[in-house]
C-alpha cells in the first residue's frame, strides 16, 4: 500500500509545539478527537495539559443496531465520552454541545457557541476536523470543522459577540486532524495505546466504525492492528515510528 504522505520530507518535519497548558478539541461527534487525536492529547495530558473536549452533537444516529432509540444512544455514548476523556487524561471540560446527530448545519449559532467555549476555556491550542479535507463524506465533521476555525476567529477579536461578557482570546495554534496537506506531526510512540483504549471506550461505535472490535478478541485485535499500520503510515511521512499528523495554522 503506498502511503498517503509518501511526498513528506522528515528533514522540514517542524519541531514539536510546546506542551499547552491547555487545550480544547471540537469534535463532531462523541469518539472523533479519539480517532484524530487521541495519542496527541493522552501525551499532552500526562505532561499537565488541561484537556478539554466539546463535542457538538448527540451522537444518536451512530449505530446499525435496529433495536437501539436514538434516546438511548445519545444517553450511551455520553456516558462512553466521559469513560474516555477519563482514559486520556482530560481533566478539564466536557462539553456538549447536543446539535442533533447527522443534521448539523454551519450557523452563527453554532459559531458563537464554540466562540464562547475558546474564550471561557482559553486554550493555547485548538484541535478539530480539517473542513478543507477533500472528499469529506460525513456533513456533520465538515461543519463542526468550519464551526471549529471560524470560532477560533470570533473568539480573538473583541467585536464579535460582545453581549458573551467574556474577555476575548487568541489561542497560538489550530491543528487540524484528518488533515487533506499535513504538516505538522505529533510523534504516538508511547501514547498509541492510550489512544486505543480511549477509543475502545466507544463499545457502542465498535461495529460501524471499528471493524466489529466489540465481537471478539480476534476482531479488536485486527482493529488495534489496523490502527497501528495508520499510526505508523503517518509516521512514516516525518521520519517517526508512530505519529498522528494534522494541518497547523497559526491564528
Amino acid at each position: 500500500m503506498t502511503s498517503l504522505y509518501a511526498d513528506a520530507n522528515p528533514s522540514v518535519r517542524p519541531d514539536p509545539l510546546p506542551v499547552p497548558p491547555r487545550a480544547l478539541t471540537i469534535g463532531a461527534h462523541p469518539d472523533d478527537a479519539e480517532f484524530g487525536a487521541g495519542g496527541t492529547l493522552a501525551k499532552w495530558a500526562a505532561s499537565g495539559c488541561e484537556v478539554s473536549m466539546l463535542i457538538v452533537t448527540d451522537g444518536a444516529k451512530g449505530t446499525w443496531d435496529s433495536n437501539v432509540s436514538a434516546s438511548e444512544l445519545a444517553n450511551t455514548r455520553l456516558a462512553e465520552q466521559k469513560a474516555a476523556a477519563s482514559r486520556l487524561g482530560a481533566t478539564g471540560e466536557l462539553i456538549h454541545l447536543a446539535y442533533p446527530d447527522g443534521e448539523l448545519e454551519y450557523s452563527m449559532e453554532l459559531r458563537r457557541h464554540v466562540c464562547e467555549w475558546i474564550r471561557r476555556i482559553r486554550p493555547a491550542v485548538v484541535l478539530s476536523h480539517d473542513p478543507w479535507r477533500r472528499y469529506m463524506l460525513h456533513p456533520d465533521h465538515r461543519a463542526a470543522g468550519w464551526a471549529a476555525i471560524d470560532g477560533v476567529v470570533a473568539a480573538r477579536d473583541h467585536l464579535f459577540f460582545p453581549e458573551l461578557g467574556l474577555e476575548k482570546h487568541r489561542p497560538d495554534a489550530i491543528l487540524l486532524w484528518s488533515a487533506d496537506e499535513p504538516d505538522y506531526w505529533e510523534d504516538l510512540t508511547d501514547t498509541f495505546d492510550a489512544k486505543m483504549e480511549a477509543l475502545l471506550c466507544h463499545s457502542s461505535q465498535t461495529q460501524n466504525t471499528m471493524a466489529g472490535a466489540g465481537d471478539s478478541e480476534s476482531a479488536r485485535a485486527t482493529f488495534v492492528e489496523r490502527m497501528r499500520s495508520w499510526a505508523e503510515d503517518q509516521g512514516r511521512a516525518a521520519g517517526l515510528a508512530q505519529a498522528e499528523s494534522f494541518k497547523l495554522i497559526r491564528p
